[in-house]
């Protein structure tokens, strides 16, 4: 038997003991009267008055002997510690405590409140009650789970045991209100729009595969916020609207990429990049201040402040400078032999998916911030053309940290330029490329009817990850596990 089982079993023991008593150790009212952080902020007043109040949380630590216990909670708010005196709780109290409570343990207790000779705030325990009775261990306190895999597995011990993953994750959430909140400031409706779609399009991205048993229909669970959704609502007379939401892309795992997450996307009618270049740079400066509190970052080997002036550089220059290769003018033999010398593997033979791995290839060097334009319009099916040169779009990505951590359009709205660009995707579709975007008939019917010109733009929360400087499995509070094999 390992140790494990044997702490389960005299924690099971303990368990029994506590119900042949008559206590339930699990009740589903608790007199709490305080949490802990209000506890700590009240504490002066508490101490004062000699008011008695109900504290509770999980007991995260027991030292002490004979007739003194201290013990520490954690009720997620904050910290306290508690004093149990025999002479002060009684007898059968103190010792029933003894008995059959343990570290993990989540109980609530009553008392007077003191500072120690120490100036530690204290609650004297002077009654006690088991709200909820752990039949495992945690984790040892300077040692927690070291297994990174053991750790994303019980991602709750993980961020019970170390309060930087708490603080990180707290940050992420504060991430998403400075960007929602930014969005409702400057006039953008916040709305919601499916997930199960028939045609998963917006992206060049594989989808997961789905099916309605109602309708006897496969689905595709999205791979964007919503965009060809929102452009609708820009037809239908929205102004401004923004979703965040969740993305899912049946693709690899890295360090920029996972299968689930969460991304927010914009439209903005009467508007063009040239204006949402200026409200993203506004809004991620805003996201580095009040969340990160500097604009100045250094990740991943690169250092870069996003309150300096935001460069922009060229698609097409900056490939030809650091390859050799004019994108516009090569042809997919000579990209491949490019790729080969570079040692970059590539899996697919198209021209588009050929241009975007040696540009993948380019940024890693870019520590940015800088907003790259002049895309190819081959590698841009849902961007407007350059008026003066068609081949060129009106579209940027910022690159931050040798990573394109936004995405943004003047929006295509010519629905007969938009229907061959679905068509020259659905010959990529036919010809096996998992990534090349799905048409969409219907959204092509909407621009027929009329879309305003409009700017479009999304970014994920790679970018918290890349300002944390954190792997972006790291910042989810779930990441995707594998089943664990039966032992």
């Amino acid at each position: 038997m390992s140790s494990i089982d044997e702490i389960r079993d005299a924690k099971i023991k303990k368990l029994e003991l506590l119900k042949k008593k008559g206590v339930n150790p699990y009740p589903a009212k608790s007199k709490r009267e305080l949490s802990l952080k209000e506890a700590i902020d009240s504490f002066d007043t508490l101490e004062k008055k000699k008011e008695e109040k109900w504290i509770s949380g999980r007991i995260m630590s027991i030292r002490g002997q004979g007739a003194i216990i201290f013990i520490t909670l954690n009720d997620g708010t904050g910290l306290f510690q508690g004093l149990f005196k025999k002479d002060v709780l009684g007898d059968d109290k103190f010792d029933f405590f003894n008995e059959v409570v343990d570290i993990g343990d989540f109980v609530e207790v009553s008392g007077s409140f003191f500072s120690t000779k120490r100036g530690e705030k204290t609650v004297e325990v002077k009654d006690w009650i088991m709200l909820s009775k752990s039949l495992l261990p945690l984790p040892e306190k300077w040692h927690g789970l070291q297994d990174i895999e053991e750790r994303f597995r019980k991602r709750y011990l993980d961020i019970l045991m170390d309060p930087e993953i708490k603080k990180l994750l707290i940050k992420k959430t504060k991430f998403w209100d400075t960007t929602r909140n930014f969005m409702k400031e400057h006039g953008f409706l916040e709305v919601e729009t499916p997930s199960l779609e028939v045609t998963a399009s917006g992206a060049d991205a594989a989808p997961f595969k789905t099916y309605n048993e109602d309708f006897k229909l496969p689905l595709f669970l999205r791979i964007c916020i919503g965009e060809l959704w929102q452009k609708r609502l820009m037809a239908a007379g929205f102004p401004k609207t923004f979703e965040i939401g969740r993305a899912y892309r049946n693709e690899g795992t890295d360090a920029n990429h996972l299968q689930e997450f969460t991304n927010m996307e914009f439209y903005w009618a009467y508007a063009n990049y040239e204006d949402g270049m200026k409200l993203v740079e506004e809004l991620y400066k805003k996201i580095a201040m009040d969340v990160f509190g500097t604009t100045k970052f250094e990740t991943r080997g690169h250092k870069f402040d996003l309150g300096s002036k935001w460069e922009r550089i060229d698609y097409r220059e900056t490939v030809k400078k650091e390859t050799g290769i004019d994108v516009l003018q090569a042809t997919e033999k000579e990209i491949k032999k490019k790729l080969e010398e570079l040692k970059i593997v590539y899996d697919s033979d198209s021209i588009e998916r050929l241009v975007d791995t040696l540009w993948k290839h380019c940024r890693k060097q870019i520590s940015g911030p800088v907003f790259l334009t002049g895309h190819p319009k081959l590698v841009s099916p849902l961007s407007k053309s350059v008026e003066k040169n068609p081949e060129i779009t009106e579209r940027f990505n910022i690159i931050i940290a040798g990573v394109e951590l936004g995405n943004g359009f003047s929006e295509l709205n010519d629905p007969l330029d938009q229907a061959e660009r679905f068509e020259a995707q659905q010959e990529l579709v036919k010809a096996g490329d998992k990534e090349a975007m799905m048409p969409d008939k219907e959204f092509v019917e909407m621009l027929e009817y009329g879309m305003p010109p409009t700017c479009g733009f999304g970014f994920g929360e790679s970018l918290f990850a890349v300002l944390a400087d954190k792997p972006l499995r790291e910042t989810q509070f779930f990441p995707l596990m594998r089943p664990k094999k039966e032992e």
